[in-house]
């Protein structure tokens, strides 16, 4: 399938592959484990594979804290078997899309290392570093600031996710080269965690950190750039995760003629019954919903492209939240499954969205919070 003239068509499956199939009986899942499973995705008629992050790193956040952005994670495999993956995957006329970490890197990450190991250190810059901080609250909760030495260094999620200065050309430069890496590897695209964030406001102003720095002032300068360094004249799908951002903000992300990026994910749907987190949900105004799903569909009619889905790996099991994961499990699961793909956009199927799945553990019986991951 040629994704540049057909992703418009394709359908995308989302694995999280530390649950999807363990094939070494370890109990974390693997990329052999993806690989023994592609006749079963083919089958089902999916497109493109989205890999969750498999890159090496201490799993502080799932991996989505990276130490190395050029190797896999040994609870994943190893690079062989990446490429043992990706072949099939090509075989079987699919795509693959990796996940794409670049607001931050682990701490353990050597850029990192190094930007912490002096204050006259070259990679100083590549990250955040001030001599005392702002009021911003990391979206974890707490300061977004953490002190290493006589200065502190912002980390808008985990202390152990640093934020990296895009504001230094050096670090823009040397991400897109490893873009590069992949894309020379063979890989098919990306999909680009919290992408609008990198862009931080002119002199860290005190304040609400995720409405400063959600589509910062040069973060479509930034998008254009790597458009052009990266990504221009390949056969390639990439979708930008930007929390906040409106339909308004979407047209300029995924207006072709701005070299930016193909499709953005919206979060306003699965705000609509949110409480304090995505466990905590308030019941569903269905007129609500409607009504926000054809905003984006009017929107985004004539300029950009929809990305369409109900799970994710931050979400809650859409037949357990807004269906009937009891006596009409199967006939709800179904109904959710026609809207999501009669809509106008490129759906995405969360593992195990296929079969109908509810949440593992229901919110309202548990003090714990837990994931659909």
């Amino acid at each position: 399938m040629p994704l540049m003239s057909g992703w418009k068509s394709a359908v995308v499956y989302q694995i999280y592959p530390r649950s999807f199939a363990d094939s070494n009986g370890d109990g974390i899942g693997d990329l052999p484990g993806i690989t023994a499973r592609l006749d079963h995705l083919a089958l089902l008629g999916v497109d493109v594979l989205w890999l969750s992050p498999i890159y090496r790193s201490p799993q502080d956040d799932n991996g989505y804290d990276i130490s190395d952005y050029q190797d896999i994670d040994p609870a994943f495999g190893t690079l062989a078997d990446f490429d043992e993956l990706l072949a099939a995957v090509h075989t079987r006329g699919m795509k693959l899309v990796m996940d794409l970490v670049v607001n931050h890197t682990s701490d353990e990450h050597p850029w990192f290392v190094e930007s912490r190991s002096s204050p006259d250190n070259p990679k100083r810059d590549w990250y955040w570093w001030r001599d005392e901080p702002n009021d911003w609250q990391s979206f974890f909760s707490g300061s977004a600031w953490e002190r290493a030495g006589d200065q502190y260094f912002l980390h808008l999620f985990s202390r152990r996710q640093p934020d990296q200065n895009w504001e230094n050309p050096e670090v823009r430069h040397a991400l897109y080269a490893m873009m590069r890496w992949w894309l020379a590897r063979g890989v098919d695209g990306f999909r680009m965690d919290v992408i609008n964030l990198i862009s931080k406001p002119d002199g860290l102003p005190d304040g609400d950190a995720s409405a400063l720095c959600a589509d910062g002032p040069r973060v479509h300068e930034f998008l254009q750039e790597m458009h052009r360094e990266v990504l221009a004249g390949r056969d390639l799908i990439t979708v930008g995760e930007t929390p906040g951002s409106t339909v308004e903000d979407a047209r300029l992300y995924s207006d072709p003629a701005r070299g930016e990026l193909d499709m953005v994910f919206t979060f306003e749907h699965v705000g609509l019954d949110a409480g304090a987190t995505n466990w905590d949900l308030r019941p569903l105004h269905l007129p609500d919903l409607k009504a926000n799903l054809s905003a984006w569909q009017d929107g985004l009619a004539d300029v950009g492209w929809n990305s369409l889905y109900w799970d994710n790996h931050d979400q809650p099991r859409i037949v357990s939240r807004w269906g009937d994961d009891g006596e009409h499990r199967v006939a709800s699961a179904k109904s959710l499954a026609t809207v999501l793909h009669l809509l106008r956009g490129t759906p995405y199927v969360y593992q195990g969205e296929e079969l109908g799945m509810t949440n593992a553990t229901s919110p309202a019986t548990t003090s714990t919070a837990t994931s659909s991951r």
